[in-house]
């Protein structure tokens, strides 16, 4: 064979490997909605960018005449690019080989991207598309998952781990994209389940479709596993380019600061009156949210899901910040056991990357009741405690409106190393609400009172006195807990200027192995 040959032969190879399973396969792909593992790449990573490795890699596997059956690339696109000019690895699980399922060989190919995005300190992007271990290897198949879920692990915190599920993703595939930072689902077209609905009818007799047991929808709203669900996968594709804006290249590095021509003094006089003057009466906090940052640009993180807490991604003067929120809005703020488990994993995955957290604080309390604490909102509570007290970043935070209890102490308070602590005039700090706290100080006098409206007009009046002397940020300006009292309009430049000067901020906590967070 001469150079001509085995040049045209190197050319036959490649377009055999590009065409995965076949026409047929991808054009059934295309019939269900959904792209290849090719296609969704190109549309990810920059144009031309793509580096693949491994594309003449076939499996190894004898039994049930896998001998004859074999595609180049062995049903997983590997390699690297880059996401606005920035190196990624990627890999995409391609449904049309064996309806992507995982073998020996293709778990390899996974964990060869895996490490060398750690020795390059670059993010990892998995598009997940597979029908799950490859039965025919036994063994070697799961081995493979344990392969990569260890790789998992060790990346954690290290570079960002970003997973987006296209189609199926079921049994232990679902623990890979579960150990990353940040999961997407597309509508309609995948799910996740360790137990699909065939297993789930014979052992427990529920009878369940696969959207209701593990879709989207589901995982969005009502187990958390999904940080995004996008309406397809354009979408899906573009969140991870914009989720990377944020995020820096690993653990040793800070996120890009991008040039901001939105003013650093702009003047929000709106927000001198959003607060009602009823404490009692709701809002939106992502109006302040889109009001003080940069461009009203917030990228929010579990939309859908324990909407009493707002949590996500966005900008101070090109500077990118984590955002942590209570929502009036929804169950008046109160934290309960999904928006302690929320803000505390994004709180510390902030952490991890070198995120600034800003936190707007109007927290009534922890939510009561007996399904909350058989649920362990103890430990739940204690979680998103434990993230902000163990957090190093620069954390800023502002109260805007009810900062009571033990609930007070959790949302990034002086105590748990804030570095700058602002307050609204409308904060109120204290135990508790004025009305909760008269009835236990003058219980015993308020059921000595016979008349009933003058037992009313005393427990105005007591609680209008305790308001005044408690449930305003000024006892807690006294003590230094708060350290400034601002006005609302002069938020952003108050946010701007304490970013910049905590740019430098350096924070350790002592040596030891690992923490043993309350889980």
């Amino acid at each position: 064979m001469n150079r001509q040959e085995k040049i045209k032969q190197l050319i036959d190879y490649r377009q055999k490997a590009r065409l995965g399973g076949g026409e047929k396969r991808i054009d059934k792909q295309h019939e269900q909605g959904k792209f290849t593992a090719r296609e969704r790449i190109e549309m990810l990573l920059d144009e031309g960018s793509f580096e693949e490795m491994d594309m003449f890699v076939t499996h190894r596997c004898t039994d049930f005449g896998m001998q004859d059956k074999k595609f180049l690339g062995d049903g997983v696109v590997t390699g690297h690019g880059t996401i606005d000019g920035r190196v990624v690895y990627v890999y995409a699980q391609d449904f049309t080989v064996f309806g992507g399922s995982l073998s020996e060989t293709y778990a390899k190919k996974i964990c060869k991207v895996m490490d060398q995005a750690m020795k390059v300190g670059a993010p990892i992007i998995g598009i997940n598309d597979s029908g799950g271990a490859r039965i025919q290897e036994g063994v070697n198949s799961l081995a493979g998952y344990a392969d990569i879920f260890q790789r998992n692990i060790m990346a954690s915190g290290v570079v960002p781990q970003i997973s987006a599920i296209f189609g199926p993703c079921a049994g232990g595939a679902v623990y890979s994209p579960a150990l990353t930072d940040v999961v997407i689902m597309s509508d309609k077209t995948s799910y996740m389940f360790v137990t699909g609905p065939k297993v789930t009818k014979t052992v427990t007799g529920e009878d369940i479709t696969i959207e209701d047991l593990g879709g989207a929808n589901v995982h969005s709203t009502r187990s958390g596993v999904s940080h995004f669900r996008a309406d397809d996968e354009e979408e899906g594709l573009l969140l991870i380019r914009k989720v990377l804006e944020y995020m820096p290249q690993n653990n040793l590095e800070d996120p890009p600061i991008t040039p901001c021509t939105d003013p650093i003094d702009r003047i929000n006089d709106e927000l001198n009156e959003i607060i009602p003057e009823n404490p009692n009466h709701p809002y939106d906090v992502k109006d302040i949210i889109y009001t003080i940052v940069d461009r009203e640009e917030f990228l929010e993180f579990h939309r859908h899901y324990a909407k009493n807490i707002v949590v996500g991604f966005a900008k101070f003067n090109g500077r990118p910040v984590g955002i942590v929120a209570n929502q009036p809005n929804f169950l008046a703020g109160v934290l309960d056991i999904d928006a302690s488990r929320k803000a505390a994993r994004f709180v510390r995955m902030c952490d991890a990357f070198n995120i600034p957290i800003v936190t707007l604080v109007d927290v009534p309390g922890f939510l009561p009741g007996s399904a909350q604490e058989y649920g362990g909102i103890i430990i739940h509570g204690a979680k998103l405690l434990f993230a902000y007290g163990e957090a190093t970043v620069p954390k800023i935070t502002i109260t805007l409106r009810k900062s009571y209890g033990g609930a007070h102490d959790v949302m990034s308070s002086k105590q748990l190393r804030g570095d700058f602590n602002y307050a609204w005039p409308s904060a109120e700090i204290a135990v508790m609400g004025p009305k909760g706290a008269i009835e236990i100080l003058e219980g015993r006098q308020i059921r000595e009172i016979k008349d009933t409206q003058e037992r009313k007009e005393f427990i105005k009046k007591k609680e209008d006195e305790y308001v005044h002397n408690f449930a305003n940020p000024y006892q807690a300006a006294k003590y230094g807990y708060i350290d400034d009292v601002i006005e609302p309009r002069n938020t952003r430049f108050r946010i701007i200027r304490a970013l910049q000067t905590l740019a430098t901020k350096k924070d350790t906590n002592p040596p030891k192995k690992h923490s043993n967070l309350p889980l």
